[in-house]
């Protein structure tokens, strides 16, 4: 058994289309009435057919009364780090202390170039992002006196005053695949958000990239249950037939996602599909069998 610590969250992995602007907006107020714990909204400012993240994050908020929100994850090369510092502390202390934040290093360089950010390499991208880590928690740490500075490669800031403090202790959250992202998650991220579909060998990908993240948190003198395990899952689906990892039916939902906290330590699940009644069944069907299930399991392995 897997076990790193963190009580079960249930969320969703939202598409921002402009088009379905209502729809979008009908998901995050669905998974607060049904008591999902977050709501997710993939971010690629890149692309005209999606609606802004950020802007659509603080609507979702006043829309909202009890679930958290989150960038899944936020493109850092289209946002300046002091500036997001402020922007997430500011929406937290609005929605109550509601808001998480994913961070990507940065994809789709075409568009990102296109949008005037920098087009990095990989490495590069990896030392960005932990520019910004140190910059954002320094920005929300209100109890140093003096300002935030530092020179770095890609990022300075020159003692810009620090706050407003958030309401809660955001956690940062990583996406990360390759061997440096999967290093800097382990050193100094709070969360590991990957998505199924983009593990090279799915599932059985998972002992390999804990233990990357694990020996990472290790060597910084962090604990591996420092470092929450999420998944995003991109194509589910319930359906009378077992086909797959989140196709099939309930039983099969419940026992895979039990095996994956148990077996990998994954406590927080995220589900595509940009469907309501997929959400509410979700919500209502899965999410509390699960909890019951890796509950009893764990009872009986204390």
């Amino acid at each position: 058994m897997t076990d790193y610590g963190h009580d079960l969250l249930f969320g969703t992995f939202v598409t921002p289309s402009a088009q379905g602007a209502n729809h979008v907006l009908d998901l995050a107020v669905t998974a607060d009435r049904e008591g999902l714990d977050l709501v997710t909204f993939q971010d690629h400012p890149y692309q005209p057919a999606f609606l802004d993240t950020w802007t659509l994050l603080a609507y979702a908020a006043a829309r909202t009364e009890r679930v958290h929100l989150s960038g899944n994850v936020l493109s850092l090369p289209l946002r300046p780090p002091a500036v997001l510092a402020r922007a997430a502390a500011s929406l937290d202390v609005l929605s109550g202390g509601r808001l998480e934040l994913g961070l990507g290093a940065g994809a789709f360089w075409d568009g990102i170039q296109a949008m005037g950010g920098r087009r990095l390499t990989p490495g590069q991208g990896v030392d960005a992002l932990r520019e910004a880590i140190t910059i954002i928690r320094n920005i929300w740490d209100t109890e140093t006196r003096g300002g935030v500075r530092l020179d770095g490669e890609y990022y300075q800031v020159a003692g810009t005053k620090r706050g407003p403090a958030p309401a809660h202790d955001i956690p940062i959250w990583v996406g990360a695949y390759k061997p440096k992202m999967l290093g800097l998650t382990g050193a100094h991220a709070d969360g590991w958000l990957p998505t199924i579909e983009y593990l090279p060998r799915g599932v059985d990908s998972l002992p390999a990239l804990n233990a990357r993240i694990d020996d990472a948190a290790t060597d910084a003198g962090r604990s591996t249950h420092d470092v929450r395990r999420l998944m995003n899952f991109m194509n589910v689906r319930f359906s009378a037939t077992g086909r797959g990892l989140l196709d099939g039916p309930v039983d099969q939902w419940v026992e895979q996602l039990t095996g994956l906290a148990l077996e990998h330590g994954v406590t927080a699940y995220l589900i595509g599909g940009d469907d309501v009644p997929t959400t509410e069944r979700f919500a209502a069907e899965v999410a509390p069998a699960v909890r019951e299930s890796v509950a009893r399991e764990r009872r009986g392995t204390a």
